[in-house]
Order: C-alpha cells, then structure tokens, then sequence
C-alpha cells in the first residue's frame, strides 16, 4: 500500500482514516465512507484498484467529473477510462475491447449506462473486484441532491453478492447516511465518518447592501486567483456575469439553460485558467475538479447547508488556504419559505423547510461559523475555530447558563416532541389554542421566558444547536430534542457564554484576501505556474493534472535541484518525475543561480 502511494500517487504518507478504509475494501467488506471534499475520498478506491486482481467500477454523475478524474489518473501511468455519451460509438468499442484484454484496471461510469443489462453482462464476463459510488448521497431522499438514477444502484448488490462496494459521500447529515447504507443493500458495512472540518477555509457572512460594488471589491483583492459565484437563478447569472465582464473581469455563465457545448467549454476554459471566474447556479457543483480554487463567493443564500457545504467545497481542495463569503439579506429568508412552500408535497415542504431553516440560521449564527457546521452534520464542536468573521469579529457575549436552562427545559417539559415555535410560545406564555388544549398552560417552564422577545428566543434556541446542545429532528417535523451535552447545563455543572442576539443587522466585518499560512517564494512559484500552465496547454490537459498548487507551493519552498529531491515533493510520484521533472528542476537550478 505504502510503496503504491509513492511510487504511482506521489505522497508519502496516508491522510486520516485512508488506511483502514483501504484494508477493508482490499479485504472485500462493504464500507461507507464520510469525507470532505479535499479530504482524499478518490484514493479509498484508485489505490485498492490497482492492488485488487480484477476492474474497479467508479460509479460518477457527471461526465466532467469523470474526464478529469480519468486525466489525472492516466498522467499517473493509471489504466483507467470511462463510457459516457461524450464518446463515439468506436471510442465506447474500443473501451470495451481493452476491458476484455485486461488492459483497464479503472472504469468511471454514469448510473444510467452502468445498469443498461448488456452493460451489467459485459461486467459479469470481465470480473470486477470493487464498486465504488461516488457522490453517494444523489442516492438518498433525505439528500440535497438525489437523483433517481441512483436508487436503481440496488440491483448491484442482488447481480454481484460476492462484489464489494463502497459509498462515499462528502455530504450527508445522520439521516442521509443512514438511507444510503439501506438504499445500496450495504452488508455489514464498516462505517468511516471524517471530520466534515475544512480548516483551511475561511467562512465570512457579509450584509449584503450594494452586492455588485461588495463581489467587486472582493474579486479585486483575490489578485486574479481562481473563483466561483454562486446565485439563486440563471437570469441573475446572466447578468452578473455581463456587469463583471464590463469591468473587465474573465468571467464565464454556467447554469441548466445553457447549451451542452457551451456549458463544456466555460468549464474547460475555467480548468485551464484561462477563465479567473465562473458565476454558476447550483447546476456549477459536483463537476468541478479544481484543486486550485481559492474562493467562493455566495451572490444569494444556499437552500440548504448541505448545499452550502459541498459548493464552499470546491475552495482550496489542495489544502491551501481559502474563502468562503457569502452575501446575505435577512429579508432573503422569508421569500425563499413562501417559494418552498408553494410545493404539493406537504411532507416534502416540511423537510425542504427544515433544511432551509437550518441554513438561514447559520447566516443569522452568533456563533463560531465552523461550529455550525460541524454540530449539522453531527460532529459536536464547543471549539470556536478562529478562522471565521464571528471568531475574528466577535459578538458581545453574557453568561447565559440561566437562559439556556429555561430553554432545554421547556424542551423537556414538553416532552421533546414539539419545534422551536411552539416552544418559544410556552416559554413566552402564549394564550394560543393549541397551548391550551395540550395542557402545557399548566408546565412550570410555561411564561418564564415572557421578558424576551420571539426573535430573542429563536436567536437562543438556534445558538444550543449550533452548541450541540439540541438537534432539530428531521425525520419527525424538526421536533427539538435534547441532546447529552445539555445535561451538565441544566444541571448547573457547567456554565454557557451566549452571544447578545443582534436583531439588527451586523455590521460587515472586513474581509480580506487569503490569508497563506505558507512561507515561500512568491516570485519562483509564479514561475513554476507559467511552466505548468505551458505543459498543460502541450497536453492537452488542464494545469492541476500536471501538479496542483500544494505541490508548486513545496516546490518554491523546498527547491529541489536532483530528481531525488523532487521526488520527495507530495504529488510527485515515478511517472511525473519522468514526464515532467527535469523541466522543472531546469527552471528551479535557473532561478538558484541567477
């Protein structure tokens, strides 16, 4: 395992938790894997590939997705391809025919192509030792991005028993991971949850007042580095991307409503740097492959923070440092519920609320941005990460261990099966109907909250959940329950530093440009991207294939001058050594000696 990873992938060392994920695939259990974006999910199945004795089955949605995977894979020395409807009839032949020589030990695949039966029969002929499904939360209900292809992935399990398959996910809270063990027929899988934690990137909340002025001035101190707007619609698109064109940035529209070709080339153009921006819808997510993006900018508020997550994602996957900036209107949120509800599907409403309201609550946060985060997707967190603007502008704080007891309280009193309305309405002593006939005018937590507002208490109840106090449960009309942290609390074992809520807008904190924990030589390393961008364009491949910044980052900080040496760099492994490492040890000895 190690000998592969640094001869064919480049890197010395394993990241967390690739180890046993690695062990368990080559001893053929099932497995789900939980890692975030950058986290390194791809190598959990690349490496097993070329270890295991038959054809590793990568099942991905997007046909981008695939090529570029396929790309760097190949610029490895890899045999690995993919089918697709990009191809011609006598490319997808020819595929076949290397398959049934055994000459491809990597096959990316859409779901709809896999499950076509001649395709299945062509698999069962050609013997395949894993399945992997990427981007396994499009399998879920419970996913902010299902797709119906996905849930026919079932049929693998009942045509290939003895075959192991591996999910894998960067984006699912509690209950999507559980659907998508149960929807895949997963036996016995070992589970692996990463941290969702991406220190590298930096999460800002900006008030939004004159948007264009604001996404200008922050483009401006990005100093030309790569980038993704995202906004709620593709007019919006349209026209973002036109005012940013006249002031002269390079800019590229990607959204549904664009042609296939268009659409492609904005992509490729956006990997080859030749494009700094891309202002996208949704539609701009698990296709983008791009290690180098440095930030992304939220034009409108994300639907969902699972939404939020995977498009804040695509920043700075090389582990360099990155921004995340999102511009947000308060009165944004009530719009976005009066659309979500404007739905046929009661039940779905509901749950498309409930995500909703979860994400207006991490723009309105009072608390640590990361702390959110890591507490919705069930890692509780009372860390505040210091890379955020609520750390590195931090609200005014009170003790408010009296306030939090009250709340969890009445949450108990009311039997942990009631949302957050109705128990504000308790706590304030509500004369409504409801409250009456359920008795809870009679509880002892009932009117002991009277002094504050509504919007004080939401502004209370929203910061015990960001605190991994109560979770909102989503499969039960986001009834609010306590969880174990709350017991010391209530208890009076613990005491709780709340933020004052600001009812009024904040204040915009400024944010500045990325911030590199790195120290290297700025000047060697613009070099070292002219060469890389220069080889690429020989290639044919987009520059990150060649190295990704992390590694030109090492590059300008270690100044390797013998192929030992650069070899020793993360991400130079024995192939790209041959292909491309005396150009590079040519430009550095140059540098050195000027």
């Amino acid at each position: 395992m190690h000998q592969t990873l640094k001869q064919t992938f480049g890197y010395s060392e394993f990241r967390f938790g690739q180890v046993e994920i690695i062990e368990q695939v080559l001893a053929g259990r099932d497995s789900f894997v939980l890692m975030p974006t950058g986290g390194g999910k791809s190598m959990c199945y690349q490496l097993p590939a070329l270890l295991l004795p038959g054809l590793t089955v990568v099942v991905s949605p997007l046909m981008s997705l695939m090529k570029d995977q396929v790309d760097g894979l190949q610029a490895m020395g890899i045999a690995a391809d993919f089918v697709n409807s990009s191809l011609t009839r006598d490319q997808v032949l020819d595929v076949f025919r290397r398959l049934r020589d055994g000459q491809i030990k990597l096959l990316y695949v859409a779901p709809e192509r896999l499950l076509q039966e001649q395709f299945l029969q062509r698999l069962g002929d050609v013997g395949v030792s894993l399945f992997a499904i990427d981007e396994a939360h499009c399998v879920s209900q419970w996913g902010h991005d299902f797709r119906p292809d996905y849930i026919a992935l079932s049929r693998l399990k009942q045509q290939f028993p003895q075959v192991p398959l591996l999910a894998l996910t960067a984006t699912a809270d509690p209950a999507t991971q559980q659907d998508i063990r149960q929807q895949l027929g997963l036996y016995q899988p070992f589970i692996s949850i990463s941290s969702f934690d991406r220190p590298n990137i930096r999460y800002t909340v900006l008030e939004k007042f004159r948007p264009l002025e604001q996404l200008v001035t922050l483009l401006k101190s990005q100093e030309n580095q790569s980038g993704i707007v995202y906004c709620s619609s593709r007019k919006k698109v349209d026209e973002l991307a036109e005012q940013l064109k006249g002031k002269g940035f390079a800019v590229g529209a990607y959204h549904a409503g664009l042609s296939n070709e268009q659409r492609a080339l904005v992509q490729d153009q956006f990997k080859r740097d030749q494009l700094q921006l891309i202002v996208a819808t949704v539609a701009f997510g698990m296709g983008v492959n791009k290690p180098n993006i440095r930030f992304v900018v939220h034009f409108d508020l994300p639907r969902t923070i699972e939404a939020y997550y995977q498009e804040t994602g695509r920043a700075g996957r090389d582990g360099v440092a990155a921004e995340a900036i999102m511009l947000f209107d308060p009165a944004d949120t009530a719009r976005t519920r009066k659309w979500i509800e404007t739905d046929e599907n009661q039940s779905r409403i509901e749950v498309t609320l409930q995500r909703f309201n979860a994400m207006a609550a991490f723009a309105e946060a009072q608390t640590c941005r990361r702390q959110v985060l890591l507490n919705y997707f069930g890692e509780a967190s009372q860390q505040a990460c210091g890379n955020c603007d609520i750390c590195l502008d931090p609200p005014q704080r009170f003790d408010g261990t009296e306030l939090a007891q009250k709340a969890l309280s009445c949450v108990w009193r009311v039997g942990q099966s009631f949302g957050m309305h109705h128990v504000i309405d308790v706590l304030r002593g509500s004369q409504g109907q409801k409250i009456t006939e359920l008795g809870h005018d009679k509880l002892s937590t009932y009117g002991i909250g009277k002094d504050k507002s509504h919007d004080y208490w939401l502004s209370v109840l929203r910061q015990l959940i960001h605190y991994g106090l109560l979770q909102q449960d989503i499969t039960r009309h986001s009834v609010l329950q306590l969880l174990p942290a709350a017991r010391p609390v209530l208890k009076g074992e613990t005491s709780l530093q709340l933020a004052i809520p600001r009812l009024n807008a904040p204040t915009s904190p400024k944010a500045g440009k990325v911030q590199q924990k790195q120290d290297y030589d700025r000047i060697l390393f613009s070099k070292l991207r002219a060469l890389r961008k220069q080889i690429a364009e020989r290639s044919d491949v987009a520059p990150f294939v060649v190295f990704s910044d992390a590694s030109l980052i090492e590059m300008a900080q270690q100044m390797p001058t013998s192929r030992s040496d650069f070899l020793a760099i993360s991400g130079v492994g024995q192939t790209k050594l041959t292909r491309y490492g005396d150009e590079f040890l040519d430009l550095i000895s140059e540098y050195l000696d000027q």
